[in-house]
């Protein structure tokens, strides 16, 4: 996919607004970190590990001018989105090296902190595609029809993706026959995102309403469904965009294979079970409009998570850029997570 997403020049973030997809592409320059956390609560920026990324660079730009600025822009980075790990990973290793570097170096060693953690995410994504092809061509041998949800690319990480990142490797191994993706209701990234992406990709692709993914799975459909983690706690509970755990019990009804597919710096070893991870909770309005188009003239209330955990024992796998993971989970005694 010949774009970018994100990356530094010139003192400068600049980052495509994903909220204006697929119709514009529109890109945003700054090089002040209170326009980045606000660009990551919009969902202008956004993935696990990409608003981990983007946090980097805005903590390296508060140190630009003054250093002092560092601990007033680490605590409002964090207040932006509480589900994904990534970013909490990426802004404690980055304050634990910030107060290590010598105070007139601080801007450019922050820089360089955030650029590698950038291409580290980039060749994460690579290892995670190339394990999940072999996983997958292992057992099903054939093209495959798969099912993804919400957006796991390019416009989602530092490299070419998670769970989509598997579907591209698939795809230039002639093994992939068609794509379903998830519209991913109510901000649809699968709709906007993932078909922006599939369609650039030229990957033949269906996009399907949330609802008609369990209809697919009885009629044979899917072969396998593969889809990407916010969180992912130390005994295999995931986290991840609203729907999944829907996925996960259908695809298990079904005898079809569910995988989870994330870089390790999006496994958190600290809590031991999906029950303590933070669901984010975004404003009911999101539900109530597509786009800037309101869709119910009357006032009503509405329920609006972002995510869902879906317990391990519906997850056939967990493919990380270290290797496969199979049950039973346990990421915290692992010697290789």
């Amino acid at each position: 996919m010949s774009f970018d997403v994100l990356k530094f020049e010139k003192d400068q973030l600049i980052f495509i607004d994903q909220t204006k997809l697929p119709d514009e592409e529109i890109y945003i320059s700054t090089d002040n970190y209170e326009r980045i956390a606000e660009a990551i609560e919009r969902l202008e920026i956004r993935g696990a590990p990409l608003i981990g990324i983007a946090a980097l660079y805005a903590l390296a730009l508060s140190t630009k001018k003054n250093s002092s600025e560092f601990e007033k822009a680490f605590q409002r980075l964090r207040k932006t989105r509480p589900t994904a790990v990534n970013l909490f990973t990426a802004l404690d290793s980055a304050k634990n090296f910030f107060y290590s570097a010598e105070e007139n170096q601080n801007y450019k060693a922050l820089l360089d902190f955030a650029q590698k953690f950038h291409q580290n995410d980039k060749e994460y994504c690579d290892k995670i595609a190339q394990n999940g092809a072999e996983l997958i061509n292992s057992f099903l041998n054939k093209s495959v029809r798969i099912l993804t949800h919400c957006n796991t690319g390019a416009l989602a990480t530092g490299g070419i993706g998670t769970a989509f990142g598997v579907i591209v490797e698939l795809h230039k191994r002639n093994l992939v026959e068609i794509v379903y993706a998830c519209e991913a209701r109510p901000l649809f990234q699968g709709l906007r995102l993932t078909s922006f992406e599939l369609k650039k990709n030229e990957i033949r692709y269906k996009v399907i309403t949330d609802s008609t993914a369990a209809f697919l799975m009885q009629k044979g459909m899917v072969d396998v469904v593969i889809v990407g983690a916010d969180r992912i706690a130390s005994n295999g509970d995931v986290a991840n965009k609203i729907g999944t755990y829907s996925l996960a019990v259908n695809a298990h009804y079904h005898s079809i294979p569910f995988y989870v597919a994330a870089p390790s710096t999006s496994v958190d070893k600290e809590i031991r079970s999906g029950e303590e991870i933070p669901v984010e909770e975004r404003k009911p309005e999101e539900l109530l409009h597509f786009g800037n188009k309101k869709m119910i003239s009357s006032e009503i209330e509405a329920l609006n998570f972002a995510f869902d955990i879906t317990p391990n024992e519906l997850v056939k796998g967990i493919i990380t850029e270290k290797k496969v993971y199979f049950p039973p989970f346990d990421f915290r005694n692992d010697k290789d997570s």
